[in-house]
C-alpha cells in the first residue's frame, strides 16, 4: 500500500494526489478543521517532529514543547494537539526521508512568507526544548530552512538568539 493511500482523508471528500500522504494522514484526524488549515497544522506538525527526530531521539521536552506549539498554532484541545503531535511522531519516526522533503516542500507551496518564518522559529523552539540543540538538529534545521526559501543569512539570524543552546557553543 502506498504510503498516499494509508494517509488519505476521512470522509467523501477527494484528496489532492499531489499532496503528501503523511499530510494527509495527519489532517484526517483533524476533520473539524477546515480541509486546507487541517493540511496546513498536519504539515506544520510533521515538520516539527522531523526536527525533533533529527538526532533520532524525541525527547519528552521536545514532544511537550510540539504540543503547546500545535495547540498554540491550531486553537485545538490538549487532547486534539496530542493525537496530532503523535502521529506526525509516528510518521517522522517511521517513514522519513523522502516525506521529509515532499511535506515541507508542501508547507511551502500552501503557506505565506509569515508562516514559514513562524515554522521556522517553532523548529529552532522544539529542538532547544530539551537544553541543546545538537549538531544533527543544527544541520537539520539549516536544510529545512533552505527547503522553506530561506537564506543561510537568514536562517542564522534567527539561530543566534538560540547560541545558548547551541552544543557546539556548551561546556561539556
Amino acid at each position: 500500500m502506498s504510503l498516499l493511500r494509508f494517509l488519505g482523508l476521512a470522509g467523501d471528500e477527494k484528496a489532492d494526489e499531489s499532496e503528501p500522504e503523511t499530510v494527509r494522514r495527519i489532517a484526517s484526524q483533524l476533520d473539524k478543521l477546515p480541509p486546507e488549515q487541517a493540511r496546513y497544522l498536519a504539515a506544520f506538525s510533521y515538520v516539527l517532529a522531523r526536527i525533533a527526530h533529527a538526532d533520532l531521539e524525541i525527547d519528552a521536552s521536545e514532544v511537550a514543547e510540539m504540543e503547546r506549539l500545535v495547540c498554540q498554532i491550531a486553537s485545538l484541545s490538549e487532547s486534539e494537539a496530542v493525537l496530532v503531535v503523535q502521529i506526525a511522531k509516528s510518521q517522522a519516526q517511521h517513514l522519513g526521508g523522502t516525506d521529509n522533503y515532499v511535506v515541507t516542500r508542501e508547507f511551502r507551496k500552501n503557506s505565506t512568507q509569515e508562516q514559514r518564518a513562524e515554522l521556522l522559529q517553532c523548529i529552532y523552539a522544539v529542538a532547544a526544548a530539551d537544553g541543546t540543540i545538537s549538531g544533527a538538529e543544527s544541520t537539520e534545521i539549516l536544510q529545512i530552512a533552505e527547503e522553506l526559501g530561506f537564506t543561510r543569512p537568514e536562517a542564522n539570524s534567527l539561530r543566534a538568539h538560540y547560541r545558548d543552546k547551541l552544543a557546539e557553543f556548551q561546556k561539556n
